[in-house]
């Protein structure tokens, strides 16, 4: 019998942090044994799918015994059409998550360095440590992308820089004059990535426009999403945009039918419907102004979010405050695992969430 061994893992296998999500309401209602609970830690739009989504999902259920499209072809060229690119500038995914994953996979090799922000999304480090490639770490200046810092920081190993605009989890942004001067410094072999999950919630007038790069042939992926405003996060569709060269190379990794045929069927659905996307920028717009004058009123200092949540400084551990806000049926996000111990994200909810958002915090705060 072969002797059991703890060698077998690759090194680099070791180094990295699995993903943890917010809290489902299921495991809050398993842990507490309570109900009536409310979820604002995912950043997950609360007003739902458009309901042109709803009934061409509930017709691509009665196909599910059948593979689904793996070129997304509809999807792909109704996609163009929406950002004015060619069907060959576009990939899709399950979740954007699969797509940094393939952009790690296909662009990272040996002596290669990533460069990324602090706090970020986590899953930039994961691709750089899965290809055993040293990540660089960019402490964020007021929460917000020291782009200075971060052009400071290429070098003749850089070929991965992310950028998520908004960033997750403070919700700031970096603006057009920014990524312009970035893009004078990024040398030829290193690829841009703009994580834009975000994007359709952004008010701010300054706010880059990545696809002209694309269009310039620029060495850029755009990334964008169908979880959050168009409420689609449970069947997990994002998509990046880049020049067909780019995007020909993460095709060669992509795995076949990635992408199920009811997400493909409701992302059709939802860009037919303008009305999904403009309440939801209405009723976050709305709801953000809330929360923030809340917060004014309650001396608690805030990040200048342009995205479906605020990052905020309760003044204390977060962790105690976050498990009160538990026990009232209230899911939030600490900040601790971002490096932000008295910081919690809260996504914004309906009117009554976020009204019972601030009722429970003011309880767990006196």
């Amino acid at each position: 019998m072969t002797k059991a061994s703890d060698d077998l893992v690759q090194p680099n296998i070791l180094k990295l942090t699995p993903y943890v999500p917010g809290k489902p309401i299921e495991e809050v209602e398993r842990e507490l044994g309570i109900k009536d609970i409310i979820k604002m830690a995912s950043n997950e739009n609360p007003l739902g799918p458009s309901p042109l989504a709803l009934k061409a999902m509930r017709e691509a259920l009665k196909n599910v015994a059948l593979y689904p499209d793996g070129s997304c072809y509809t999807l792909k060229r109704e996609m163009a059409k929406h950002w004015g690119v060619e069907p060959e500038n576009l990939i899709f995914g399950n979740g954007s998550d699969e797509l940094i994953h393939y952009i790690g996979v296909t662009f990272l090799g040996p002596g290669d360095e990533v460069i990324q922000a602090d706090p970020t999304f986590v899953r930039y480090q994961s691709a750089g440590v899965l290809n055993n490639c040293t990540v660089h770490n960019v402490p964020c200046k007021k929460l917000t992308h020291d782009l200075r810092a971060i052009e400071d920081r290429i070098d003749d190993c850089t070929k991965l820089i992310f950028i998520a605009n908004p960033n997750n989890p403070t919700g700031t942004i970096v603006l057009q004059k920014d990524v312009d001067r970035l893009m004078e410094r990024v040398p030829p072999r290193c690829i841009v990535v703009f994580d834009e999950a975000y994007y359709e919630y952004v008010e701010h007038p300054e706010f880059p426009q990545t696809i002209p790069l694309v269009k310039e042939g620029r060495n850029v992926i755009v990334l964008r999403t169908f979880s959050k405003i168009y409420a689609l996060a449970g069947l997990r569709i994002g998509y990046g945009i880049a020049r067909p060269k780019i995007i020909s190379y993460l095709e060669q990794v992509r795995e076949p039918f990635n992408v199920n045929s009811v997400a493909q069927a409701g992302a059709i659905a939802s860009l037919k419907d303008p009305n999904q996307v403009n309440r939801a920028r209405k009723a976050n717009s709305q709801g953000r102004q809330y929360l923030c004058a809340q917060f004014d009123r309650m001396g608690l200092p805030y990040a200048p979010s342009e995205a479906n949540f605020v990052l905020v400084d309760v003044k204390r551990d977060c962790v105690p405050v976050f498990k009160e806000l538990l026990q009232r049926g209230v899911i939030t996000r600490t900040g601790d695992i971002f490096g932000l111990p008295t910081m919690l994200r809260v996504t914004i909810g309906t009117p009554s969430q976020n009204r019972r958002f601030i009722k429970a915090l003011e309880e767990v705060l006196v």
